[in-house]
C-alpha cells in the first residue's frame, strides 16, 4: 500500500500554496482553494514520519459528506471534489481561532480538570465531574489558530474579543454556528450508533459573508464514542471505546511520546501503519455508514493532478 505524503503542483492561475500539517492548499486565481488531503498523519501538533495509506482518502470523503449535510445551517466553502482525496471550494480569509465545542469531558479537557483546573476557556466546569461525563451543555472552548510547528492555544471568548481576533458581532454567529453543527452532528452520529463526542470548526469570511471552512465531523477534528456501553463503561469507570484518531495518541504516549522537546517518534513499522489504516477504515465505515471503497493507489499525484487540471479546465 502506497502513501501520498507530499504534493507540489503547479496549477494554471495557481497564486500561493500552503503545505499544513495534513493537507496541502493551492490557491487558483486568489478566488478558488484546491484543498489536497494527504495520507500524512499529525499527533501533538507534529507530523508523524509515516503516512497512512488512504487515510486522505477517507478524511476528504468524510468532510465532503458533512459538508453536504450541514449546508443549510451555514454556508460552507466546498464547491466539488474532482478526486478522492480533493476538495475544491471558496477561497475565504480564516479567522485566527479554531472553535472547539466539547459535549463531554475527555481529552486534554479531562487531563486539565483532573489535574486540579476548573475553568477552560473561560467557561467554569462543575465540580465532582468524571472522565467520560456529559456536560449539561455543549461547551465552547476555542483555541488560536498556530502557525506550523507552534502549539495552539487555549485562549477564551473574552480575550479573542479583547484582542481583536474576532469582532463580538461575528463572533456570536460562530457560536451560534458552531452548537448548531454540533447538535447536527450529533444527531447523524446517533443515526450511526455514536456519540459525537467534541470536534473543531474553522471558519472564515469571502465576499463579507461568514463560510465554514476546512474538514467537519472527521476522526481526525473529532471524538465519537460507541453508544452502546456507554453508560456501563462511564459508571464502571472503564475506557469508552472509541472512533477518533486518539488510539494513536495513546500509542504515542504508551511509547514515551508526547510531542515535547527531546522526545523521539517511536518507529512506525508496516504492521503499526496498516493497522493504523485498518483503524481508519473503520472510523469511515462507522461515521458514514458506508463501506469504504479504496482508490487506486498506484500513481496517487499523477491522478490528482490529472483530475485537477480537468476540473479546472472545465469551470
Amino acid at each position: 500500500m502506497k502513501a501520498l505524503t507530499s504534493t507540489d503542483f503547479n496549477f494554471e492561475g495557481q497564486t500561493a500554496v500552503y503545505h499544513g500539517k495534513v493537507r496541502d492548499v493551492y490557491t487558483i486565481n486568489n478566488d478558488l482553494l484546491v484543498m489536497v488531503a494527504t495520507d500524512r498523519i499529525s499527533a501533538f501538533d507534529v507530523v508523524l514520519p509515516e503516512g497512512i495509506p488512504f487515510k486522505g482518502q477517507m478524511l476528504n470523503q468524510i468532510a465532503a459528506k458533512f459538508l453536504d449535510a450541514t449546508q443549510d445551517i451555514c454556508p460552507n466553502w466546498k464547491l466539488a471534489t474532482p478526486d478522492p482525496m480533493v476538495t475544491v471550494g471558496v477561497a475565504c480569509k480564516g479567522y485566527p481561532v479554531e472553535m472547539i465545542v466539547r459535549g463531554y469531558l475527555c481529552g486534554s479537557a479531562w487531563r486539565a480538570y483532573k489535574s486540579g483546573v476548573r475553568e477552560i476557556c473561560g467557561v467554569k466546569l462543575p465540580e465532582g465531574m468524571k472522565e467520560n461525563q456529559r456536560f449539561p451543555q455543549p461547551i465552547i472552548t476555542p483555541t488560536t489558530k498556530a502557525e506550523i510547528g507552534e502549539h495552539d492555544q487555549d485562549i477564551s471568548k473574552e480575550e479573542i474579543i479583547a484582542q481583536g481576533l474576532v469582532s463580538a458581532e461575528e463572533y456570536e454567529v460562530l457560536e451560534k454556528y458552531t452548537l448548531q453543527l454540533f447538535a447536527r452532528g450529533t444527531e447523524i452520529a446517533a443515526q450511526r450508533g455514536l456519540i459525537l463526542v467534541d470536534t473543531k470548526y474553522e471558519f472564515g469570511t469571502h465576499n463579507g459573508t461568514i463560510y465554514l471552512m476546512d474538514e467537519i465531523h472527521t476522526p481526525d477534528s473529532s471524538r465519537y464514542f460507541y453508544a452502546d456501553g456507554y453508560q456501563e463503561r462511564f459508571e464502571n469507570g472503564e475506557p469508552q471505546k472509541q472512533l477518533s484518531k486518539e488510539f494513536v495518541r495513546e500509542w504515542l504516549m504508551e511509547n514515551g511520546f508526547q510531542g515535547k522537546e527531546g522526545q523521539v517518534v517511536p518507529e512506525m513499522t508496516p504492521s503499526i501503519v496498516e493497522g493504523i489504516t485498518n483503524r481508519y477504515i473503520e472510523l469511515f465505515e462507522g461515521i458514514t455508514g458506508e463501506k469504504f471503497e479504496k482508490g487506486s493507489s498506484e500513481n496517487i499525484a499523477e491522478r490528482i493532478e490529472k483530475n485537477i487540471a480537468t476540473y479546472l479546465q472545465e469551470k
